[in-house]
């Protein structure tokens, strides 16, 4: 199956999957490594990677960060599309691009354009529905895979007009043709209203290590109809492990994270990760002989 039918496949389940964030190919070979079935492209993530926000890339920038992640794994890639990076019109760019890059899905969600860093501390800018449905309309003509999923997010929940808000939000993106519906679920009953009120598959987002999500297990968010969870925490865990080593490094003394191993483990580490015997033996057989 392509990446867009693996993720098909895995949406129209019962499970509710973790979807963690990565940022160029090393961070995606380790999360298939430990397990996990689909990754996510997080905007924020490559943002913070870049020294700057989601609000300060682009779709070319997105794109080059998927072709590079696709080219060492065929687990299927979720893009996180920001707000589109345009009105409807601009849609047919955003995903014609998205697809060509080898993306199985993006999310798109309803804020202004450009987007602002306030939204990373909590205040939301939000489009009118009737603009958002628009674009969510062009978001599925514009595919040319039948099997691309289409994500709509919605923000609403931490608007003024609360889950009310989103939920009315959420059901005009899905009459306009979104395979899946995002919400910023923050607790057990608005996961529970949202299952009340509207036909899954939705995804959200997980905060932090665990096996839970809004408060509740993931097995209860699978019968929820939650298929996605996008963590984002590997963000996090790069700056505080890069940030210990560079710091060590400098004062001259040993970095913990590394205790019980050696540079020489380690790189033999890295070195099968990115499958290096596999690269000896081609040229082995080849221009080594």
């Amino acid at each position: 199956m392509s990446p867009a039918q693996t993720l098909r496949q895995l949406i129209a389940g019962n499970r509710a999957l973790i979807a963690p964030a990565v940022f160029n190919p090393l961070s995606a070979k380790l999360a298939e490594r430990a397990g996990f079935e689909v990754l996510y492209l997080g905007g924020g993530t490559i943002g913070y990677m870049n020294c700057c926000l989601e609000a300060n890339l682009n779709i070319t920038q997105l794109c080059q960060a998927g072709v590079d992640i696709r080219a060492v794994t065929n687990l299927p890639l979720i893009l996180d599309g920001a707000a589109g990076f345009g009105d409807p019109m601009h849609m047919h760019h955003t995903i014609g691009l998205s697809e060509a890059a080898g993306f199985a899905g993006i999310e798109i969600e309803d804020q202004i354009l450009p987007k602002r860093a306030h939204h990373h501390v909590g205040k939301e800018h939000m489009v009118p529905l009737e603009l958002m449905a628009s674009k969510v309309r062009e978001a599925v003509k514009a595919r040319r895979d039948p099997d691309f999923v289409i994500i709509a997010r919605t923000n609403g929940i931490r608007g003024p007009g609360g889950i009310d808000d989103a939920i009315k939000r959420a059901r005009a993106y899905r009459e306009a043709g979104a395979d899946m519906l995002y919400f910023s679920v923050r607790n057990a009953d608005e996961a529970r209203r949202i299952a009340q009120e509207l036909p899954p598959p939705f995804m959200s987002g997980l905060s932090g290590h665990g096996d839970k999500g809004a408060g509740l297990p993931l097995a209860e968010l699978g019968a929820l109809g939650f298929r996605i969870l996008a963590s984002s925490i590997s963000a996090w865990a790069f700056h505080r492990a890069m940030k210990q080593s560079y710091e060590c490094l400098a004062r001259g003394v040993p970095d913990p994270l590394l205790a019980g191993t050696t540079h020489k483990d380690e790189q033999h580490a890295v070195h099968d990760t990115i499958n290096m015997d596999q690269l000896l033996q081609i040229e082995r057989d080849t221009v080594e002989k």
